[in-house]
């Protein structure tokens, strides 16, 4: 079952587990509840909240993203069960052993399906997209000439104008496109233990403050759908981190996405590319399984 993804942002609440729901409440009196079958991925985005550790077991045991967040929409931790499949030693120890080609090839799959949704975003938005397609055919195994950076320089400025810098703590929209990320890599994180990985062996960042490497790499080719969902905000003249902003962004994992088995939810589409990835490591050849272009009704939906 994908989930939704529920979010904390109410200072002070504490959250438990009754029967089949998790409650929130706040000085005693509870103020909602969410079934647990419902929920995909937990955005603790507060200060001052409070668990039971009867709630935080199960939403283990459910495999539940549950993502803590700090300052400007950044996660800084993030509850993994230990238990993500059931032929999850097997696959870490495929992933473990993996050969250096076999991880070149597919950063190479990956940078490609990244840069050729980085041209369809632009397309979307009628800004020149030719050229960012064209470097596509130019990546190599492992990228050696560092072709994504290439095409970062022609496709950020073409979202945001010349003057902007993609940083993590700068102005706006960079915090809009690090909570629209935030829940992209939550729902990235699920697939990746879902799928019996482990999120600190990446296929090519490394990073030792970053547990989650693995994590940052498969959601790579699936950020431009977030950079397009921000783009149309600020259009609207939306550059704040609201209520109607954030279910803007979370919708982003219900986006319509053109694939081989017809039209598939992003989410679905990010479950997919994990467990290719893991078929990939276990038979020793890149298979990886990206989405084609988002459909442009689902897109103007969400937005």
């Amino acid at each position: 079952m994908v989930g939704r993804v529920v979010e904390i942002a109410s200072e002070g609440c504490y959250l438990a587990r009754y029967r089949g729901f998790m409650t929130v409440a706040k000085g005693g009196v509870e103020q909602g509840r969410v079934p647990l079958e419902d929920i995909g991925v937990l955005l603790c985005n507060a200060h001052g909240l409070t668990y039971s550790n009867n709630l935080l077991t199960e939403l283990a045991r459910r495999g539940v993203a549950v993502v803590l967040c700090g300052d400007n929409y950044l996660p800084v931790a993030w509850l993994w069960p230990l238990d993500g499949h059931h032929v999850q030693a097997l696959r870490m120890r495929r992933q473990l052993e993996a050969a250096k080609p076999l991880g070149k090839r597919l950063w190479q799959a990956i940078v490609r399906a990244k840069i050729g949704q980085q041209a369809q975003v632009l397309e979307l938005l009628d800004a020149p997209a030719d050229d960012v397609r064209a470097l596509m055919r130019r990546v190599k195994s492992g990228d050696p000439d560092n072709v994504e950076a290439q095409a970062a320089r022609r496709y950020w400025p073409r979202l945001f104008g010349a003057d902007f810098r993609r940083a993590r703590f700068g102005p706006a929209p960079n915090a809009l496109l690090n909570y629209g990320y935030t829940v992209l890599r939550s729902a990235a994180a699920r697939a990746v233990t879902s799928a019996g990985l482990h999120p600190s062996l990446g296929v090519h960042h490394h990073n030792r403050a970053n547990p989650m490497v693995l994590v940052d790499d498969l959601m790579e080719p699936f950020r431009p759908l977030v950079d397009y969902a921000v783009v149309d905000l600020v259009r609207a003249g939306q550059t704040e981190v609201t209520a109607e902003v954030k279910q803007t962004l979370v919708d982003v994992l219900h986006l319509d996405m053109a694939t081989e088995r017809g039209t598939t939810p992003l989410q679905t589409c990010v479950r997919r590319a994990a467990q290719s990835l893991a078929q990939s490591y276990e038979d020793g050849r890149p298979a990886l399984v990206f989405p084609g272009p988002p459909l442009v009704d689902g897109l103007e939906a969400a937005s």
